[in-house]
């Protein structure tokens, strides 16, 4: 019998992260190492008290957590896959009340701002934040806090008996978040990885970047993103991040062998399968 893995996770039980841990590992069982902040998350990793970590990364509506992509260039993390979360908010609160008896909203930031529509036709609500969506459902209900709702998902209602008083109150239907998975150990590349993570810094001359990418278009590497990333301690200066994928490794593998010519420093982040953005209805 296999040894359950420890994943690492930004927040407590039922919230997203445990959500998108649950989904990726399915059906193996994980044991959830629950973390305050993304920075304990890599450590937890760093330090073998957990195997894995899952991470957010991005989101449909909010965009990139720029200061993630900096953890991936501080910690010497590999990127080992990637999940897609469709991501619904509710409003819940202690059974018993109204809408109108709610005066304050706690949540995660993100959370509140997926939710700002609903929260600026509310204005009597007062949004607070906190570290966690589920966590602050956990202490609605072990504080037995009337007039106080927390934004969560469907899980975390049912989990700590809160009822629903709006469900699906995110400004976008479509929304997801896209979440990575992280190990300190470098994996065995497998033949099914068609997805990279690559950043690098580029010498300061003109064109360098057209350059770049022009490397990855000769070679048909299909580019999913590029972003920019402030460097810590250095102003005015820039990583590159490029995620991107293929159908042939080799063309990968000669692109990178081309741009080192054009960069100060080049990182791969990791190697990967592409995740499946067709999954469960949100909850």
């Amino acid at each position: 019998m296999s040894k359950q893995l420890k994943i690492a996770i930004q927040g407590e039980r039922t919230s997203f992260h445990d959500m998108a841990g649950q989904s990726y590992f399915s059906p193996q069982k994980i044991e959830i190492v629950e973390c305050r902040t993304f920075r304990q998350l890599c450590s937890e990793v760093m330090d073998r008290r957990a195997d894995m970590a899952v991470m957010a990364i991005e989101n449909t509506l909010a965009g990139s957590l720029l200061p993630n992509y900096s953890l991936l260039q501080e910690f010497p993390l590999y990127i080992i896959g990637e999940t897609y979360l469709p991501i619904r908010h509710h409003l819940m609160a202690l059974p018993g009340q109204a809408l109108e008896d709610i005066h304050s909203v706690r949540s995660h930031p993100m959370a509140l701002h997926q939710c700002s529509e609903f929260l600026e036709h509310h204005p009597g609500m007062n949004a607070v934040e906190t570290d966690d969506t589920a966590g602050s459902a956990r202490q609605i209900r072990e504080e037995e806090l009337f007039g106080i709702a927390a934004i969560a998902g469907k899980m975390t209602a049912e989990f700590y008996r809160l009822e629903i008083l709006a469900e699906g109150i995110e400004n976008l239907a479509q929304n997801y978040t896209r979440f990575l998975i992280l190990s300190a150990d470098k994996p065995e590349l497998r033949s099914d990885c068609q997805k990279a993570s690559v950043n690098f810094r580029l010498k300061h001359r003109i064109g360098a970047l057209a350059d770049v990418l022009n490397v990855f278009k000769n070679n048909n590497i299909n580019l999913t993103k590029i972003q920019s990333i402030p460097v810590p301690g250095e102003p005015y200066e820039y990583l590159f991040l490029i995620e991107m994928e293929w159908e042939d490794y080799s063309n990968f593998e000669e692109s990178i062998a081309e741009i080192e010519r054009f960069t100060i420093e080049l990182k791969i982040l990791g190697i990967y399968r592409s995740g499946n953005k067709s999954i469960a209805a949100p909850q």
